[in-house]
Protein backbone atom coordinates (compact mmCIF):
# COMPACT_ATOMS: atom_id res chain seq x y z
CA UNK A 1 0.00 0.00 0.00
CA UNK A 2 1.17 3.60 -0.96
CA UNK A 3 0.86 7.09 -1.71
CA UNK A 4 2.07 8.57 -4.73
CA UNK A 5 1.80 12.12 -3.12
CA UNK A 6 2.74 12.71 0.29
CA UNK A 7 1.98 16.49 2.24
CA UNK A 8 4.73 18.39 1.52
CA UNK A 9 5.69 21.35 4.40
CA UNK A 10 6.30 23.83 2.12
CA UNK A 11 2.68 24.20 0.07
CA UNK A 12 0.23 21.81 -1.66
CA UNK A 13 1.95 19.16 -4.00
CA UNK A 14 0.56 18.24 -7.19
CA UNK A 15 -2.18 15.58 -7.07
CA UNK A 16 -3.35 12.54 -8.59
CA UNK A 17 -6.81 11.82 -8.69
CA UNK A 18 -8.99 9.33 -10.79
CA UNK A 19 -12.61 10.06 -12.15
CA UNK A 20 -14.66 6.73 -11.78
CA UNK A 21 -17.84 6.39 -14.21
CA UNK A 22 -19.50 3.29 -15.02
CA UNK A 23 -17.26 1.19 -17.63
CA UNK A 24 -15.39 3.73 -18.33
CA UNK A 25 -15.50 7.47 -19.96
CA UNK A 26 -15.85 6.04 -23.68
CA UNK A 27 -19.81 5.49 -24.14
CA UNK A 28 -18.73 2.14 -25.55
CA UNK A 29 -16.47 1.17 -22.94
CA UNK A 30 -18.84 -1.77 -21.89
CA UNK A 31 -18.20 -3.83 -24.68
CA UNK A 32 -14.79 -4.40 -24.72
CA UNK A 33 -13.50 -7.71 -23.98
CA UNK A 34 -12.05 -6.50 -20.73
CA UNK A 35 -15.09 -5.17 -19.43
CA UNK A 36 -17.47 -6.24 -16.93
CA UNK A 37 -20.72 -4.93 -17.93
CA UNK A 38 -22.38 -8.06 -15.69
CA UNK A 39 -20.82 -6.48 -12.69
CA UNK A 40 -21.44 -3.21 -12.39
CA UNK A 41 -24.14 -2.44 -10.25
CA UNK A 42 -22.42 -4.70 -7.75
CA UNK A 43 -20.43 -3.73 -4.65
CA UNK A 44 -17.34 -6.00 -5.79
CA UNK A 45 -16.83 -3.90 -8.97
CA UNK A 46 -16.65 -0.83 -7.46
CA UNK A 47 -14.90 -1.88 -4.60
CA UNK A 48 -11.77 -3.77 -7.36
CA UNK A 49 -11.61 -0.39 -8.97
CA UNK A 50 -11.09 1.71 -6.15
CA UNK A 51 -8.21 -1.17 -4.95
CA UNK A 52 -6.90 -0.89 -8.07
CA UNK A 53 -6.00 3.17 -7.44
CA UNK A 54 -5.53 3.03 -3.67
CA UNK A 55 -2.85 0.02 -4.43
CA UNK A 56 -1.15 2.48 -7.71
CA UNK A 57 -1.08 5.62 -4.79
CA UNK A 58 -3.40 7.15 -6.42
CA UNK A 59 -4.95 10.73 -3.85
CA UNK A 60 -8.53 10.26 -4.45
CA UNK A 61 -11.37 9.00 -6.69
CA UNK A 62 -14.24 10.58 -7.13
CA UNK A 63 -17.40 8.98 -8.14
CA UNK A 64 -19.89 10.12 -11.05
CA UNK A 65 -23.85 10.51 -10.18
CA UNK A 66 -26.85 12.45 -11.36
CA UNK A 67 -30.26 12.52 -10.61
CA UNK A 68 -30.95 11.51 -14.54
CA UNK A 69 -30.11 8.85 -16.51
CA UNK A 70 -26.78 8.99 -18.98
CA UNK A 71 -28.67 9.53 -22.44
CA UNK A 72 -31.56 12.73 -21.30
CA UNK A 73 -30.32 15.69 -21.51
CA UNK A 74 -28.27 18.01 -19.50
CA UNK A 75 -29.65 21.21 -19.61
CA UNK A 76 -33.32 21.72 -19.85
CA UNK A 77 -35.07 19.57 -22.99
CA UNK A 78 -33.41 18.39 -25.99
CA UNK A 79 -34.97 20.77 -28.46
CA UNK A 80 -33.98 18.09 -31.12
CA UNK A 81 -35.78 15.60 -29.47
CA UNK A 82 -39.58 15.15 -28.82
CA UNK A 83 -39.24 12.93 -25.42
CA UNK A 84 -43.06 13.58 -24.10
CA UNK A 85 -46.39 12.41 -25.68
CA UNK A 86 -49.32 14.10 -26.26
CA UNK A 87 -50.36 13.88 -22.73
CA UNK A 88 -46.64 15.81 -21.65
CA UNK A 89 -46.00 12.42 -20.12
CA UNK A 90 -42.17 11.38 -20.98
CA UNK A 91 -41.53 8.40 -23.19
CA UNK A 92 -39.34 5.44 -23.20
CA UNK A 93 -37.99 6.03 -27.06
CA UNK A 94 -35.62 8.86 -25.01
CA UNK A 95 -33.58 6.07 -23.55
CA UNK A 96 -30.38 5.02 -25.16
CA UNK A 97 -30.20 1.53 -25.50
CA UNK A 98 -26.52 1.81 -26.51
CA UNK A 99 -25.01 3.12 -23.47
CA UNK A 100 -24.50 1.92 -20.15
CA UNK A 101 -28.05 3.62 -18.56
CA UNK A 102 -28.12 3.75 -14.86
CA UNK A 103 -26.04 4.02 -11.82
CA UNK A 104 -25.51 3.45 -7.92
CA UNK A 105 -25.62 5.84 -5.78
CA UNK A 106 -22.04 7.32 -5.39
CA UNK A 107 -22.20 8.70 -1.32
CA UNK A 108 -23.71 5.15 -0.42
CA UNK A 109 -21.50 3.62 -2.87
CA UNK A 110 -18.08 5.26 -1.08
CA UNK A 111 -19.65 5.33 2.55
CA UNK A 112 -19.87 0.96 1.75
CA UNK A 113 -16.33 0.98 0.50
CA UNK A 114 -14.62 3.86 2.68
CA UNK A 115 -14.13 1.31 6.20
CA UNK A 116 -12.72 -1.39 3.29
CA UNK A 117 -10.02 0.83 1.98
CA UNK A 118 -7.07 2.87 4.51
CA UNK A 119 -5.46 5.65 2.27
CA UNK A 120 -7.10 7.21 -0.96
CA UNK A 121 -9.65 9.87 -0.64
CA UNK A 122 -13.80 9.08 -1.81
CA UNK A 123 -15.12 11.76 -3.47
CA UNK A 124 -18.85 11.54 -4.24
CA UNK A 125 -20.63 13.14 -6.66
CA UNK A 126 -23.67 14.78 -4.74
CA UNK A 127 -26.43 16.60 -6.39
CA UNK A 128 -27.90 20.09 -4.19
CA UNK A 129 -30.98 20.32 -6.65
CA UNK A 130 -34.24 18.61 -5.13
CA UNK A 131 -31.92 17.06 -2.26
CA UNK A 132 -32.68 18.56 1.17
CA UNK A 133 -29.22 20.30 2.35
CA UNK A 134 -29.23 19.24 5.83
CA UNK A 135 -29.44 15.48 4.80
CA UNK A 136 -26.75 16.02 1.91
CA UNK A 137 -24.27 17.45 4.77
CA UNK A 138 -24.82 14.92 7.19
CA UNK A 139 -24.09 12.33 4.82
CA UNK A 140 -21.30 13.15 4.23
CA UNK A 141 -19.99 14.05 7.50
CA UNK A 142 -21.28 10.28 8.18
CA UNK A 143 -18.70 9.71 5.23
CA UNK A 144 -16.02 11.42 6.66
CA UNK A 145 -16.51 9.78 9.90
CA UNK A 146 -16.26 6.42 8.73
CA UNK A 147 -13.67 6.73 6.01
CA UNK A 148 -11.29 8.40 9.18
CA UNK A 149 -11.01 11.67 7.29
CA UNK A 150 -10.67 10.76 4.04
CA UNK A 151 -14.24 12.16 2.48
CA UNK A 152 -14.63 14.77 -0.15
CA UNK A 153 -17.74 16.10 -2.21
CA UNK A 154 -18.35 16.56 -5.37
CA UNK A 155 -20.90 19.63 -5.75
CA UNK A 156 -22.91 19.12 -8.37
CA UNK A 157 -26.38 21.03 -9.54
CA UNK A 158 -29.54 19.50 -11.70
CA UNK A 159 -30.48 21.85 -14.30
CA UNK A 160 -32.21 19.03 -16.64
CA UNK A 161 -35.94 18.48 -16.63
CA UNK A 162 -35.66 14.43 -16.21
CA UNK A 163 -34.40 15.15 -12.84
CA UNK A 164 -36.96 18.20 -11.62
CA UNK A 165 -39.38 15.15 -13.24
CA UNK A 166 -38.08 12.48 -11.47
CA UNK A 167 -38.89 14.80 -8.09
CA UNK A 168 -42.56 16.63 -9.33
CA UNK A 169 -41.83 19.08 -6.92
CA UNK A 170 -41.26 21.78 -9.21
CA UNK A 171 -40.31 22.33 -13.44
CA UNK A 172 -37.48 22.85 -14.35
CA UNK A 173 -35.39 26.23 -15.17
CA UNK A 174 -36.01 27.53 -18.19
CA UNK A 175 -32.07 27.44 -19.08
CA UNK A 176 -30.57 28.56 -22.77
CA UNK A 177 -28.24 25.74 -23.42
CA UNK A 178 -27.20 27.69 -26.59
CA UNK A 179 -25.82 30.80 -24.28
CA UNK A 180 -24.82 28.90 -21.43
CA UNK A 181 -22.58 26.34 -24.01
CA UNK A 182 -21.63 29.82 -24.92
CA UNK A 183 -20.50 31.81 -22.14
CA UNK A 184 -23.22 34.30 -21.95
CA UNK A 185 -25.01 34.89 -18.67
CA UNK A 186 -28.82 33.42 -17.85
CA UNK A 187 -30.82 33.96 -15.30
CA UNK A 188 -32.58 30.92 -14.58
CA UNK A 189 -28.43 29.24 -14.35
CA UNK A 190 -27.57 32.14 -11.66
CA UNK A 191 -30.50 31.17 -9.69
CA UNK A 192 -29.85 27.69 -9.58
CA UNK A 193 -25.78 28.38 -8.75
CA UNK A 194 -26.98 30.69 -5.55
CA UNK A 195 -29.36 27.71 -4.93
CA UNK A 196 -25.90 25.58 -5.08
CA UNK A 197 -23.71 28.48 -3.01
CA UNK A 198 -26.26 28.56 -0.24
CA UNK A 199 -26.48 24.98 -0.02
CA UNK A 200 -22.31 24.71 0.44
CA UNK A 201 -22.59 27.33 2.81
CA UNK A 202 -25.36 25.65 4.74
CA UNK A 203 -22.93 22.27 4.68
CA UNK A 204 -19.79 24.14 6.03
CA UNK A 205 -21.63 26.07 9.28
CA UNK A 206 -23.60 22.62 9.45
CA UNK A 207 -20.05 20.98 9.50
CA UNK A 208 -19.05 23.70 12.31
CA UNK A 209 -21.63 23.41 14.48
CA UNK A 210 -20.23 20.76 16.41
CA UNK A 211 -17.21 22.20 18.23
CA UNK A 212 -14.35 19.56 18.55
CA UNK A 213 -14.62 19.15 22.67
CA UNK A 214 -18.25 19.19 21.93
CA UNK A 215 -18.34 15.60 23.38
CA UNK A 216 -16.79 15.41 26.83
CA UNK A 217 -17.76 12.40 28.13
CA UNK A 218 -18.12 13.25 31.99
CA UNK A 219 -19.49 9.97 34.14
CA UNK A 220 -18.95 12.00 37.32
CA UNK A 221 -21.34 14.67 36.02
CA UNK A 222 -23.61 12.71 33.61
CA UNK A 223 -22.82 14.92 31.06
CA UNK A 224 -22.05 13.67 27.26
CA UNK A 225 -21.27 16.81 26.16
CA UNK A 226 -20.53 20.22 26.57
CA UNK A 227 -23.83 22.46 24.85
CA UNK A 228 -22.22 25.45 24.82
CA UNK A 229 -20.15 23.68 22.26
CA UNK A 230 -22.89 22.83 19.83
CA UNK A 231 -24.38 25.39 17.99
CA UNK A 232 -27.49 26.26 16.05
CA UNK A 233 -26.68 27.56 12.69
CA UNK A 234 -30.08 29.80 11.69
CA UNK A 235 -29.67 30.03 8.05
CA UNK A 236 -32.02 31.41 6.01
CA UNK A 237 -32.05 31.59 1.98
CA UNK A 238 -34.38 32.32 -0.68
CA UNK A 239 -35.89 28.87 -0.91
CA UNK A 240 -35.20 27.37 1.99
CA UNK A 241 -33.57 27.92 5.94
CA UNK A 242 -31.93 25.67 8.23
CA UNK A 243 -31.28 25.94 12.24
CA UNK A 244 -29.41 23.16 12.84
CA UNK A 245 -27.27 21.97 14.57
CA UNK A 246 -26.06 18.93 12.96
CA UNK A 247 -27.14 15.34 14.07
CA UNK A 248 -23.22 14.35 13.52
CA UNK A 249 -20.86 15.64 15.81
CA UNK A 250 -17.82 16.87 13.83
CA UNK A 251 -15.57 14.97 11.77
CA UNK A 252 -12.43 14.12 11.55
CA UNK A 253 -11.70 16.96 8.69
CA UNK A 254 -13.77 19.18 10.37
CA UNK A 255 -14.77 20.89 7.13
CA UNK A 256 -14.72 17.98 3.97
CA UNK A 257 -13.31 18.78 0.77
CA UNK A 258 -15.35 20.16 -1.24
CA UNK A 259 -14.99 20.39 -5.09
CA UNK A 260 -16.72 20.90 -8.36
CA UNK A 261 -16.10 20.62 -12.33
CA UNK A 262 -16.51 24.11 -13.88
CA UNK A 263 -16.39 25.40 -17.50
CA UNK A 264 -17.48 28.75 -17.81
CA UNK A 265 -17.10 32.31 -16.10
CA UNK A 266 -20.37 31.40 -13.48
CA UNK A 267 -19.20 28.16 -12.40
CA UNK A 268 -15.78 29.98 -11.61
CA UNK A 269 -17.34 32.09 -9.55
CA UNK A 270 -19.25 29.24 -7.88
CA UNK A 271 -16.03 27.43 -7.03
CA UNK A 272 -14.25 30.72 -6.07
CA UNK A 273 -16.96 31.08 -3.39
CA UNK A 274 -17.98 27.62 -2.02
CA UNK A 275 -15.20 24.98 -2.97
CA UNK A 276 -11.74 24.22 -2.11
CA UNK A 277 -10.75 22.27 -5.70
CA UNK A 278 -12.02 22.93 -8.75
CA UNK A 279 -12.02 20.98 -12.02
CA UNK A 280 -11.03 22.27 -15.26
CA UNK A 281 -11.11 21.02 -18.65
CA UNK A 282 -8.58 22.76 -21.07
CA UNK A 283 -7.19 22.74 -24.55
CA UNK A 284 -10.35 20.60 -25.71
CA UNK A 285 -11.79 22.02 -28.77
CA UNK A 286 -15.09 19.80 -28.69
CA UNK A 287 -18.45 21.27 -28.33
CA UNK A 288 -18.75 19.48 -25.05
CA UNK A 289 -16.59 21.68 -23.57
CA UNK A 290 -18.73 24.80 -23.28
CA UNK A 291 -17.48 28.07 -22.91
CA UNK A 292 -13.78 25.96 -21.95
CA UNK A 293 -13.63 25.13 -25.86
CA UNK A 294 -10.11 25.79 -26.83
CA UNK A 295 -8.62 27.27 -23.96
CA UNK A 296 -5.05 26.72 -22.75
CA UNK A 297 -4.29 25.51 -19.32
CA UNK A 298 -2.95 28.98 -18.53
CA UNK A 299 -5.80 30.94 -19.91
CA UNK A 300 -8.33 28.92 -17.67
CA UNK A 301 -6.32 29.68 -14.79
CA UNK A 302 -6.50 32.99 -15.22
CA UNK A 303 -10.11 33.16 -15.44
CA UNK A 304 -10.07 31.25 -12.33
CA UNK A 305 -7.83 33.42 -10.53
CA UNK A 306 -9.81 36.31 -11.62
CA UNK A 307 -12.71 34.94 -10.26
CA UNK A 308 -11.55 33.95 -6.77
CA UNK A 309 -9.04 37.36 -6.79
CA UNK A 310 -13.17 38.84 -6.27
CA UNK A 311 -13.95 36.85 -3.54
CA UNK A 312 -12.64 37.41 0.34
CA UNK A 313 -12.22 33.85 0.83
CA UNK A 314 -10.37 34.42 3.72
CA UNK A 315 -13.32 35.65 5.52
CA UNK A 316 -15.16 32.91 4.29
CA UNK A 317 -13.26 30.50 6.19
CA UNK A 318 -11.39 29.02 2.69
CA UNK A 319 -7.98 28.93 1.80
CA UNK A 320 -5.94 29.59 -1.88
CA UNK A 321 -8.30 27.42 -4.54
CA UNK A 322 -6.76 24.18 -6.07
CA UNK A 323 -6.88 23.98 -9.84
CA UNK A 324 -6.91 20.71 -11.37
CA UNK A 325 -6.71 19.68 -14.65
CA UNK A 326 -9.10 16.56 -16.15
CA UNK A 327 -7.66 14.60 -18.78
CA UNK A 328 -9.81 11.26 -20.57
CA UNK A 329 -6.50 8.48 -20.90
CA UNK A 330 -6.87 5.75 -22.98
CA UNK A 331 -3.79 4.39 -22.89
CA UNK A 332 -1.83 2.22 -25.62
CA UNK A 333 -5.29 0.94 -26.27
CA UNK A 334 -6.39 -0.47 -29.41
CA UNK A 335 -9.86 -0.80 -29.15
CA UNK A 336 -11.67 -3.68 -30.15
CA UNK A 337 -13.83 -3.09 -33.92
CA UNK A 338 -16.94 -3.17 -31.69
CA UNK A 339 -15.67 -0.02 -29.63
CA UNK A 340 -13.27 1.74 -31.83
CA UNK A 341 -15.61 4.62 -32.31
CA UNK A 342 -14.99 8.17 -32.02
CA UNK A 343 -16.38 9.99 -29.03
CA UNK A 344 -16.08 13.72 -27.82
CA UNK A 345 -15.64 14.55 -24.24
CA UNK A 346 -16.12 17.79 -22.44
CA UNK A 347 -12.12 17.11 -20.83
CA UNK A 348 -9.15 16.62 -23.43
CA UNK A 349 -9.00 13.35 -24.75
CA UNK A 350 -5.27 11.62 -24.79
CA UNK A 351 -4.64 8.32 -26.32
CA UNK A 352 -1.07 7.33 -26.70
CA UNK A 353 1.76 5.93 -24.63
CA UNK A 354 2.23 6.67 -20.62
CA UNK A 355 5.17 8.07 -21.87
CA UNK A 356 3.19 10.84 -24.10
CA UNK A 357 0.63 11.65 -21.24
CA UNK A 358 2.85 12.10 -18.79
CA UNK A 359 4.08 14.64 -21.15
CA UNK A 360 1.01 16.56 -21.29
CA UNK A 361 0.58 16.39 -17.87
CA UNK A 362 4.18 17.59 -16.92
CA UNK A 363 3.70 20.66 -19.24
CA UNK A 364 0.04 21.42 -17.72
CA UNK A 365 1.73 21.35 -14.55
CA UNK A 366 4.55 23.88 -15.83
CA UNK A 367 1.57 25.89 -16.61
CA UNK A 368 0.17 26.48 -13.20
CA UNK A 369 -2.09 23.71 -12.48
CA UNK A 370 -1.94 21.88 -8.66
CA UNK A 371 -3.15 18.52 -9.73
CA UNK A 372 -4.62 16.42 -12.60
CA UNK A 373 -7.82 14.18 -12.95
CA UNK A 374 -7.76 11.35 -14.40
CA UNK A 375 -10.31 9.40 -16.31
CA UNK A 376 -9.78 5.99 -17.70
CA UNK A 377 -11.55 5.62 -21.35
CA UNK A 378 -12.10 1.89 -20.58
CA UNK A 379 -12.44 0.20 -16.87
CA UNK A 380 -10.97 -1.79 -15.40
CA UNK A 381 -7.93 -1.78 -18.68
CA UNK A 382 -7.37 2.01 -18.66
CA UNK A 383 -7.31 2.07 -14.84
CA UNK A 384 -4.53 -0.83 -14.39
CA UNK A 385 -2.55 1.22 -17.29
CA UNK A 386 -2.50 4.01 -15.45
CA UNK A 387 -1.12 2.39 -11.97
CA UNK A 388 1.02 -0.08 -14.33
CA UNK A 389 2.76 2.48 -16.27
CA UNK A 390 1.63 6.22 -15.87
CA UNK A 391 2.09 6.66 -12.19
CA UNK A 392 5.92 5.59 -11.73
CA UNK A 393 6.29 7.55 -15.04
CA UNK A 394 5.43 10.65 -13.21
CA UNK A 395 7.26 9.60 -9.68
CA UNK A 396 10.31 9.88 -11.71
CA UNK A 397 9.68 13.01 -13.55
CA UNK A 398 8.92 14.48 -9.30
CA UNK A 399 5.16 15.37 -10.45
CA UNK A 400 4.18 12.35 -7.59
CA UNK A 401 6.20 11.60 -4.44
CA UNK A 402 8.23 8.81 -3.51
CA UNK A 403 5.79 5.43 -2.84
CA UNK A 404 5.90 4.83 0.79
CA UNK A 405 5.16 1.90 2.38
CA UNK A 406 2.40 1.80 5.35
CA UNK A 407 1.27 -1.03 7.25
CA UNK A 408 -2.17 1.08 8.86
CA UNK A 409 -5.26 -1.22 8.87
CA UNK A 410 -8.58 -0.68 7.11
CA UNK A 411 -11.27 0.41 8.90
CA UNK A 412 -12.71 -3.00 9.32
CA UNK A 413 -9.73 -4.11 10.96
CA UNK A 414 -9.87 -1.94 13.58
CA UNK A 415 -12.16 -3.71 15.59
CA UNK A 416 -10.11 -7.02 15.91
CA UNK A 417 -6.50 -4.96 16.43
CA UNK A 418 -4.26 -4.95 19.69
CA UNK A 419 -4.46 -1.30 20.48
CA UNK A 420 -1.01 0.85 19.73
CA UNK A 421 -0.01 4.20 19.19
CA UNK A 422 -2.43 5.30 16.03
CA UNK A 423 -0.22 6.21 12.67
CA UNK A 424 -1.47 9.98 11.63
CA UNK A 425 -4.02 9.23 8.77
CA UNK A 426 -3.13 11.62 5.86
CA UNK A 427 -6.32 13.32 5.41
CA UNK A 428 -8.00 14.65 1.62
CA UNK A 429 -7.67 17.56 3.06
CA UNK A 430 -3.81 17.27 3.06
CA UNK A 431 -3.72 15.72 0.11
CA UNK A 432 -4.64 18.89 -1.15
CA UNK A 433 -2.40 20.16 0.48
CA UNK A 434 -5.44 21.81 2.86
CA UNK A 435 -4.27 23.02 6.34
CA UNK A 436 -6.67 21.60 8.98
CA UNK A 437 -9.74 23.81 8.91
CA UNK A 438 -10.72 25.87 11.65
CA UNK A 439 -14.19 25.72 13.36
CA UNK A 440 -15.88 29.00 12.90
CA UNK A 441 -18.12 28.99 16.02
CA UNK A 442 -14.70 28.11 18.42
CA UNK A 443 -13.23 31.11 16.91
CA UNK A 444 -15.97 33.58 18.14
CA UNK A 445 -16.72 31.74 21.42
CA UNK A 446 -12.56 31.97 21.73
CA UNK A 447 -11.95 35.93 23.07
CA UNK A 448 -14.65 35.87 25.18
CA UNK A 449 -13.16 33.25 26.83
CA UNK A 450 -10.00 34.71 27.07
CA UNK A 451 -11.60 38.12 27.90
CA UNK A 452 -12.98 36.18 30.97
Amino acid sequence: MSSITTPKPNGPHFSVGVALDGAGWHPAAWRETTARPGDLFSAGYWQRLVDIAEAAGVDYVTIEDALRLQSAPALGRDDNHDDHDNSGERRDSDINPAIVEGRLDALLTASWIAPRTRTIGLIPTVTTTHTEPFHVATALQTLDHVSNGRAGWQLRFSADQASADAFGRGPAPQIDAARVLAGEPDAELDALIDDASDVAEVARKLWDSWEDDAIIRDVATGRFLDRDRVHHINFTGDNFSVVGPSIVPRSPQGQIVVTLLAHAAPIYALAARAADVVFITPENDALQAGASRGKSVAAIIAEVRAAEAAEDRAALGLQPLRIVADLVVALDTALDAATATSFASDARIAAGSATEIADLIAAWHAAGIDGVRLRPAVLPTDLELIARDLLPILRERGLAAPELATTEPAATELATTAPTAPEHRVTLRERFGLAPADNRYRAERAPQEDAA
